[in-house]
Formats: C-alpha cells, structure tokens, sequence
C-alpha cells in the first residue's frame, strides 16, 4: 500500500479503502479480497445510486426551467419589445388634420312610409378665443375633468390601460381621459372603441401635448365639446343654456357647462328627471369643491354660490311643431342602443349621433300622426287662451299611441311646440298618473291568486266596502291609511267591477293590502313602470308615483297583447354609412297571464260603457260599434288628468298637466281651465284626456272585437254570484238601502254597471263593526286621484290637501 492509500486509509478511521471496482469486463486484482455481499435482497451500490436518480421529484426539471434569472430576461425581453412596439408607432403616426366639422352631417328623419319627417344637420358651432373665456370659467373645465391638466403629459396611462383592457375584455366604456385625450378625440379622430383608435389617442395626445400650449389644448377642447341642446363649444353652450356671450359666463354658471359634458341629455335642467338633477347639482358641486381644494377659487365665494337654473331651451331650425319630440325620442333611443351595444358613456353617444349622417326611420304612421293632432287642436288647444284666462297657460296636454301588436309608437304628441315648450309632455315621468294605475293592482291581485282579508278570492264580482274614508286593515291591524272618494261618496258594498267604472278608492286601498304591496309594485315594473326608488306603501294604490304617458300606454299595451310585454319604440331603422343600429323587438314575453290579463280588459271595459269615460267616450258620436276598455285618472289638486284607453288595434295613453309656465316650472291645479267654473269645474280624466281620445282613436281605428280568454268582468256574462267578503276589513258599512251614492253624475250613476244586476247583489246584508267606521286616521285624495308623496301622515303616509275629480 501507498502511502497515499495509507494517509487515505488512517483518514477513515484506519481502515483501508476499498479497491475500485472496474468496469464490466475487468476483474479484480488477485488476491484482492472482494466486496462482502449485502443480505440477500438488498440492492447493490449502483442500484441504489440509479434508484436515487429516478427518484428526483420533476418540480426540480421545472426550477431549473423557470429560474429567476430567465424569468427577468423575458421580462426585461418583453419590456424591450413594448418599448420598441410603442416607438415604432410614435414614428408611424401623425398627427392628422382636424376633422371635427367635417364629420358633422345632416340625420334624416323619415315616417315609416318613407316620407321625409325633418333634416338636422347645421352645426350650431362658434369657435372662440381662449381670451373670451373668463379665467375661471376655464378653470371649472379643469376641475370637473383633470386636474392635473397644467401638469400632465397630454395622458393617463392608467385609465388608457383600463380603457383598452375594457375594450379587449368587451365591456367598452373607457374611463380617466385627459382634457388632451378628449380633445384629440373629438377633433382628430372620433368615439369608436377600438383598440386601434385608443393606441393612436394616446400617441397623439403625447406628442400634440408636446406641439401646443396647454391653453391651446383647453380652448380646443371646450371649443369641441358637444353640450346638449345641439350646442358645439362653449360659445353655442352659452347661448343655448343661459342666453349670454361666452365671455359673461359666470363661474357657477361654468360649473354647470363643464357638469354638463358628462352627460348633456340627462344633465339639461330643463328635460331632466328627479334623478339627472340630484345627479347634475352633485357634480356641479363636485366641480365647485375642487377648485376651492386648488385654490383656484376662494371658499367664502364658492359658499356664497347657488345653483344657476338654466333656461328654458329653444328648439333647433326645423323642428317646430310636433317634430322635435319626434327626433328628440327618436335619438334618445338610438343612443341607448349604442351605449349597450358598444358600451359607449352617454356623451359619447349623444355625440356619435347627433349631426352625424344618419338616416333614421320611425314607426310614425303620418295619417296617424296628424290625426292626433288634429284632435288636440279640435278638442282642447283651441279652446285654451291664456290672454283671458291665466290658468290656461298652464295647461300641458301629451300623447303616445302605441299598436299593441309590434310595440310601434305610431303616432305622439309631446307639447303643443317644440319651439315654445322643450320638455315633452309624452316622455316626463314627474306627474302623478293616479287611478290609471289600478288596474296595475287588480292584475296583480289576479296574477298572484290573491284572497281578501276573509280569505275570499280577489274576482271582478267580489265585494268590498265602498264607504269614504275607511280605514284600510291588514289582518284586524289598521295601517293608517283611510283615503275618501270623489266628493266623499260613500257606496257601501260595492262589486271590484263597480269600485273600477267609478274608481272608488276605498276599494283598491284595501285591496292594494289584501295582494300586498311589494307584489304590487313588483307587478308594476313587470308591465313596464320604472319603480326605481319607488316604496312599496299603501298610498301608491292612489297613483302617487311619477308616470308619462308612454309609460302607461306600455303597461295598457300589454294588457291589450294578453300580458305579453309591450315596450314602445319609435326607431323602425337607423343607418349610417358603415353602421347600423339593430332595435330590439318591442315585443317580449309574457309577464302576467292571458286570463289576467284579459280579465283586467274586459273590467275596463266597464269604465267605458258605465263608468266615468261613458258620456266622453261610450256615447261619443263618433264610436263605430268598437269595442272599448281603458281608464280615467286626476291627481290630487287637479294638477294632472288622464286618459288610457285601447281597442283591440290600438292603444293610447293621453295626459294633461297643470306646469307653471316661468320659472320654477311648478305643479299646478288646471281647475277653471278653458273657462270651465272654478271648484265644479275640474278637468278630470274623463273630460278632455277621454275627449282627445275618442276623436283621434275613432277616426283611425275600425271595428273590432276582443278576443278574452277569461270568464270575469263587464265584457263577459258573469258565471256566478258575487264573492262577499266578510272580515271587518271589508264589511261595508251600511246596507246598500240606507246609504246609497249620492250626487252622482249621470256618467257616474251606480246603477250602469252591467255587473251591478239584481242577481249578482249580496245574498245577505252586511252588518257594520265598529272597527269600520270611517274617519280617524289620515285621508287620502278621492276619486281617480293620485295623492301625495309618502311620507307625511302615519306609517309614512301622505296627508292629502284636498279632493279631485276622476
């Protein structure tokens, strides 16, 4: 041995090395002893060497794969790439020439005959100076839409990334724009929401960030921008809001303008709903607060600010009459597509279709639609003459006429000039529409199977308490809600039927509790009413919500097409050069059933022909044998009348509306109006509204038939006797010869009712609980009014000032 094998061997402990094996083939040495052998099954050295190495679990292939280190090449490689990507396309694109006013073109509105409606195409534009532009005013542009503008590098690179990864993932709608990018945008390119138009924006924005001033990029901008009332750039906005030059805005008058460009439709003061004022007043404050944080405006000043109401908008060239409620209603709806189909804002829609080239049919039958003017004319403007009597310049009449089969708005009357009244009658929702509404509750009590309080079912025939004033219960527990008919009239037992041709609110009041009101207000919204923000309390069986007229004639619609879902649209097509908007079928599903729904029409048909539309419509002259159905409506204080009424081919929904005719736009009474007597002399639903009516639907409508599929209601021979309840809560009060209707008008004589025969009264009289006596808690308005809002009596309930008519 070695001495290295020896020094090697004292190492291990003085124990000598083990030759090495050689490789198959060799042998050992001789004399070298050999290897002692394991225990038998034991595996060898090198089998447990190859063991060891199969073993090695395979996320360690995968470390060696995805080091650190190649990890950060590839994104370093990545970001390298982008880098280039990104100069590349700086190189390629220039800034092009602007293209604004070339691309405003005139729409083109046809009837659905083809027939030309009205042209709208000059844009109402005046470009100027920054320097006519008081400083501050400029400044709320700044601070309503980015504030580090005087900073900034023309970009948001944040709200690029989200605005494209919107429009990768189809969601659309781009978000945190700077005033460049938004300049560039409309005038140098235009809203579609690609991925392409976005990249070029961005590459713009730099380098015209880079090329212009930042005063030159804001007065672009606000030169630009379309603020509603067909107004391109602050000049027009001036002019078309507040009757000023540019440079006499105020700052809270600025403030509004620059609110206004995030949605100029909804955010006009003067067309705007309840919400779009909540909405516009809280950015004009958010606009107002945010150049105090700046310092660009003094806190005592801002503090000492209102609001600035803008004034009553004049209509467009062209558009006088009836026209620009057409084309206004028109454009909106062509919008609301836009904005779901391409997930555009509300701006970006407005400004993609207004002036833009359009060719916009509509499914106004122009025969129609004169008619309906026509009977306006003949039946109520003509008498009305503010020069005598002032409260006839209060009087708003509005109409939609649907045809229940397609959900064509064939024909629609918005005010009585575009010109002279810019809020169009047919499509505001602030007035209440009051007994028009109930027969949203007996579809929901017919829908939902619903039983009185004695656990009687809800039917045409079942009989209710007809006494004024009485307080409605929910089980022998009173809700606080006892609301009088029209003139206090109390009725004692008195058939669903009877209670509808008269609209005895007493009845529905304590069927409205019977069904329950979040399913009747669910019901509602299911036909078509928006009951956004509507409480589901028993002062809405009054119709003290806020409904137009299109509204109604949808819901009436669908009650018409056997309780499927009518939704009213006036866009038969809208074309353009490369686009096309696709309107969706205004027929839906079935929301209530056939048999509800049937059953709701042959009930309104009793209004017609014993109720209170008989003397208007039923006896009108003009009636060809069609039959009938719909349903008279006044509000509280006779501030609004209405209308609804259908033939089996048509249905329209006709409102009139008492609106102070200055500043601040008021609700008020129409009593005394086209000389009637003040106090007798209400304008209720079954006077003009039935009247306008009757002379516009019997003039376009032949003779027609229902065809129901129900065995209820005034249209059909009732099959059985009445259903008497006789729970407290629905036990007339007196027997109906001891206290029978008093000082009805012909039209509304009780004994009309072809459901009211001697073989369908009571079988037996009902005796009076004490828990019944009327009075004793708070009333609500009669007849076919609508009420207060909730929120005033108790359990949250109106406190009615007074009575109106039906």
């Amino acid at each position: 041995m070695g001495r290295a094998d020896d020094r090697r061997a004292r190492q291990r402990g003085g124990r000598r090395a083990a030759p090495k094996r050689h490789r198959s083939g060799s042998t050992a040495p001789a004399g070298t002893p050999s290897a002692p052998a394991g225990p038998p099954g034991s595996p060898t050295r090198a089998g447990r060497r190859a063991a060891g190495k199969a073993a090695k679990p395979a996320k360690g292939r995968i470390r060696r794969l995805f080091t650190w280190k190649k990890i950060l090449g590839t994104f370093l490689g990545l970001c390298l790439l982008g880098i280039g990507a990104f100069i590349a396309l700086y190189m390629m694109v220039d800034v092009p020439k602007g293209n604004a006013a070339a691309q405003r073109q005139s729409n083109v509105y046809k009837y659905s005959d083809g027939t030309i409606l009205a042209r709208q195409g000059d844009t109402n534009r005046e470009i100027v100076d920054l320097s006519k532009v008081p400083r501050k005013v400029q400044l709320t542009f700044v601070a309503a839409e980015n504030k580090t503008f005087y900073h900034d590098s023309g970009v948001d690179l944040r709200g690029t990334a989200r605005g494209l990864l919107n429009t990768l993932s189809g969601k659309g709608k781009q978000g945190g724009s700077t005033i460049t990018q938004q300049y560039v945008k409309n005038f140098y390119l235009n809203q579609d929401q690609t991925v392409t138009r976005k990249l070029k924006e961005l590459v713009i924005s730099l380098k015209v960030d880079r090329e212009k001033s930042k005063d030159d990029i804001l007065a672009g901008y606000i030169n630009t921008s379309y603020y509603g009332r067909g107004a391109y750039g602050i000049q027009a906005a001036a002019q078309a809001y507040y009757r000023v030059d540019a440079d006499k805005l105020s700052v809270a008058q600025g403030a509004y303008l620059a609110a206004l460009l995030q949605a100029p439709s909804e955010y006009d003061w003067q067309a705007a709903s309840p919400a779009g004022k909540k909405l516009v007043k809280a950015r004009w404050n958010y606009v107002l607060n945010n150049m105090v944080e700046e310092g660009w405006l003094p806190k005592a000043d801002r503090d000492a600010m209102k609001f600035p109401i803008p004034k009553e908008p004049k209509g467009a060239p062209g558009l006088g009459g009836q026209k620009g409620y057409l084309v206004k209603l028109a454009n909106q709806q062509v919008e609301q597509q836009l904005m779901q189909r391409d997930g555009l804002t509300q701006q970006q829609a407005e400004s993609a279709v207004e002036d833009n080239g359009w060719t916009i049919t509509l499914n106004v039958d122009r025969k129609k639609q004169a008619a309906l003017e026509k009977a306006m004319k003949s039946q109520l403007t003509s008498k009305l003459d503010k020069k005598k009597r002032k409260v006839d310049g209060v009087v708003e009449p509005g109409a939609v006429s649907v045809d229940p089969k397609t959900g064509h708005i064939v024909a629609l009357y918005g005010g009585q000039d575009y010109y002279h009244h810019y809020t169009s009658n047919a499509t505001r929702e602030d007035f209440q529409p009051a007994s028009t509404f109930k027969p949203v509750i007996l579809a929901a009590a017919l829908e939902q199977n619903a039983v009185t309080q004695d656990d009687k079912p809800i039917r045409a025939n079942t009989i209710y308490d007809g006494t004024s004033g009485r307080q409605a219960v929910d089980h022998g527990r009173k809700v606080g809600f006892g609301p009088p008919n029209e003139d206090k009239v109390n009725y004692g037992p008195i058939t669903v039927q009877k209670a509808m041709d008269d609209s005895v609110n007493s009845v529905f009041a304590q069927m409205g509790i019977d069904v329950g009101m979040t399913k009747v207000m669910d019901t509602a919204k299911q036909l078509g009413m928006d009951t956004t923000g509507m409480q589901p309390v028993p002062a809405q069986t009054l119709g003290s919500m806020g409904a137009s007229p299109l509204e109604m004639a949808g819901i009436y619609a669908t009650f018409d097409n056997h309780g499927k879902k009518v939704t009213p649209t006036i866009v038969k097509s809208a074309e353009k050069k490369g686009n096309s908007v696709e309107m969706p079928d205004p027929i839906g599903n079935q929301v209530i059933s056939a048999t509800a729904a049937d059953t709701v029409t042959s009930v309104l048909t009793g209004v017609v022909d014993d109720g209170t539309a008989r003397v208007s419509v039923a006896n009108n002259p003009l009636r060809k044998g069609q039959q009938v159905a719909g349903k008279t409506g006044t509000s509280d204080g006779n501030k609004s009348a209405w209308f609804t009424g259908y033939t089996p081919d048509l249905v329209t929904s006709v409102g009139l509306f008492g609106e102070q005719d200055k500043a601040p736009f008021a609700h008020v009474s129409m009593t005394g109006a086209t000389g009637l007597i003040p106090g007798s002399g209400r304008i209720n639903g079954g006077g003009y509204p039935a009247k306008i009516w009757a002379a516009y639907t019997f003039g376009v409508t032949d003779k027609a038939k229902f065809d129901l599929n129900t065995d209820q209601g005034a249209a059909v021979e009732p099959s059985d006797s009445p259903s008497m309840s006789q729970s407290p809560s629905q036990t007339p009060s007196q027997t109906p010869s001891s206290h029978p209707p008093a000082s009805h008008s012909p039209s509304q004589s009780p004994s009309q009712s072809p459901s009211q025969s001697p073989s369908q009264s009571p079988s037996q009289s009902p005796s009076q609980s004490p828990s019944q006596s009327p009075g004793g808690g708070p009333s609500g308005p009669g007849g076919d009014t609508g009420g207060g809002d909730p929120g005033g009596g108790p359990g949250g309930l109106p406190e009615p000032p007074g009575l109106s008519g039906q």
